[in-house]
């Protein structure tokens, strides 16, 4: 079993949608893991079943039992998070705005404040339309601790692609260079690196290999809308070449993309031309980089 992690140094890449159409030709053999838990998207293209389905704890929110509350305003003085405010006449915490550090259950003269798990998110399990299955993550709206639901995508993934004996677990990884894209790269066998031919694309691929390089993975890249920028393309073109990063492909950029996107297709799907034909020379140079 071989793990491939497709990345971005920034978002609008086209990552997401090239990580769809090598699941849709890796089909039954490929385990699909939506490592970009902060802004997830893998679903609208896989469309998943959502057989299993269960709650992400991650860090402590502080809580008021209002039966005991005297309304001294202890916690409110010693919040340095502004986390703690009066509404009609109670005292209660936002759980956005809490960052779990216990300080006010400590001054609470009547040990009324308590601090409980926080529910930062849910995780699925998935049949998804290849005939495979795809686990994935919703992080809840303010929720931190992305890199830890990351792994527990990947760890769950995992297991699976053990059990049911698949070739390939196919990653798609955050953009940028955060928790996230390191808890997605650890373990990887190979590193899809998907750019595109502007002056932020360059730097930002510069700035996610440089994290890819302190793992010592193997990296092919992508260029995606290759020819909107033919001067700033050659410009990656040779740092590929000066770094040793296989240059997978260059895709044109094309209209395609979103029209694929807005029916809920993935490019091999809608397209069978040129874009098909360079996605599908790409996927079997991957699976075979990644097992050499």
């Amino acid at each position: 079993m071989k793990e491939i992690v497709v990345i971005s140094g920034k978002g609008g890449t086209g990552k997401t949608s090239i990580t769809a159409s090598f699941a849709m030709l890796g089909g039954a053999d490929v385990v699909v893991a939506d490592c970009d838990v902060d802004a997830a998207d893998m679903h609208l293209l896989m469309q998943p079943d959502y057989n299993f389905a269960d709650d992400f704890y991650s860090g402590e929110v502080a809580y008021i039992d209002q039966s005991n509350c005297i309304s001294c305003g202890k916690c409110v003085d010693i919040c340095r998070f502004d986390a703690i405010s009066v509404k009609k006449k109670l005292y209660v915490v936002d759980p956005i705005s809490c960052e779990g550090c216990g300080y006010c259950a400590r001054v609470c003269p009547t040990k009324t404040i308590v601090n409980k798990n926080r529910l930062a998110g849910k995780w699925f399990i998935s049949k998804i339309k290849t005939g495979s299955i795809m686990v994935h993550a919703r992080l809840g709206i303010g929720a931190d601790n992305s890199g830890k639901l990351v792994a527990k995508v990947k760890n769950e993934a995992k297991e699976i692609a053990l059990e049911e004996r698949k070739g390939f677990i196919l990653v798609d990884g955050s953009p940028g260079i955060g928790c996230p894209v390191v808890s997605s790269l650890s373990g990887a066998n190979f590193v899809v690196l998907v750019t595109e031919p502007s002056v932020s694309g360059l730097h930002d691929l510069k700035r996610v290999y440089e994290l890819v390089k302190k793992f010592n993975i193997k990296a092919g890249c992508i260029i995606n809308k290759a020819d909107v920028n033919p001067g700033k393309c050659a410009e990656i073109a040779q740092f590929l070449t000066e770094n040793d990063i296989v240059h997978l492909t260059d895709l044109p950029y094309d209209e395609n993309f979103t029209r694929a996107m807005v029916l809920g297709q993935t490019m091999v799907e809608y397209d069978h031309g040129k874009l098909n034909e360079l996605l599908t020379e790409s996927w079997e140079n991957v699976k075979k980089l990644s097992s050499g």
